[in-house]
């Protein structure tokens, strides 16, 4: 896979996929991002594994998102459908997958938190959809308010502000959280729960929690992107990761 990410399967049948980007916060490059979807191609095919987690090196950051610092390079447009595997959208897989969230979770870094069945979070993790504060769109993020109260959602969206792994455990963000040292230990503990349990039993009911949504869910997303496309093509999405790769804040035109 790379230096980017990996995957590597334990002894207990648990596909481990790793974000490996300490140095620029496990932010999602071009290199990272077709990694990723390798990772879980891998994981897929991989009928030894029955449950993934994803998670990434370090204690500081779990993925801070798209990587800025690349997109100031080029001129932006609308990401593409295969941007990033989305998992009931994009990229179907009939096995569990759990978070672990051991830092910031920002971006697209939340949108990987938030499309895991199963989140486990370290007492220090936050997690914020950040994009208002760079211009850029977050249409992945239709399924929150099936997640969260609407309310708190519209206040994420809205503000970019992070919130704390003790108040998304509060709001049933994440299933639980613990010290940075217990991660580990607590998703494999979980994951070996989910294990010993009837395989097609554990499917049918990821299967048949995710088909209650299915209906409103693709239209929330269909119309997402088109609220989020001109955004996107806007002038303000280009300066946002502009001002980022130069240190200074944004000066939005609302153009």
């Amino acid at each position: 896979m790379g230096e980017a990410l990996g995957y590597e399967r334990d002894e207990y049948g648990i596909g481990w996929i790793t974000i490996d980007r300490p140095d620029a916060a496990n932010a999602l490059d071009s290199a990272a991002r077709a990694a990723l979807w390798a990772c879980f191609r891998q994981f897929r095919g991989d009928h030894a594994a029955g449950v993934a987690v994803i998670t990434a090196t370090g204690d500081k950051a779990f993925c801070a998102g798209g990587d800025l610092k690349e997109m100031s390079s080029s001129q932006l447009g609308v990401p593409p459908a295969d941007f990033l595997p989305q998992l009931n959208r994009n990229f179907q897989l009939d096995k569990p997958v759990i978070a672990a969230v051991n830092g910031v979770a920002l971006g697209g870094g939340f949108l990987l938190a938030q499309m895991a069945d199963l989140c486990v979070a370290a007492d220090h993790a936050t997690f914020a959809i950040s994009e208002a504060k760079w211009g850029r769109g977050a249409p992945w993020a239709a399924p929150l308010p099936w997640l969260i109260p609407p309310r708190v959602a519209l206040e994420m969206l809205m503000t970019g502000e992070s919130i704390s792994a003790a108040r998304a455990y509060e709001l049933g963000l994440v299933n639980r959280v613990v010290p940075s040292a217990e991660l580990r230990a607590t998703v494999t503990e979980l994951a070996r729960t989910i294990l010993a349990n009837a395989p097609l039993t554990v499917r049918a009911g990821r299967q048949m929690v995710h088909a209650a949504a299915e209906p409103s869910l693709a239209h929330a997303f269909a119309r997402a992107e088109q609220l989020f496309e001109h955004v996107y093509l806007s002038e303000d999405a280009q300066e946002g990761p502009r001002a980022f790769s130069e240190g200074r804040p944004p000066r939005w035109t609302g153009r």
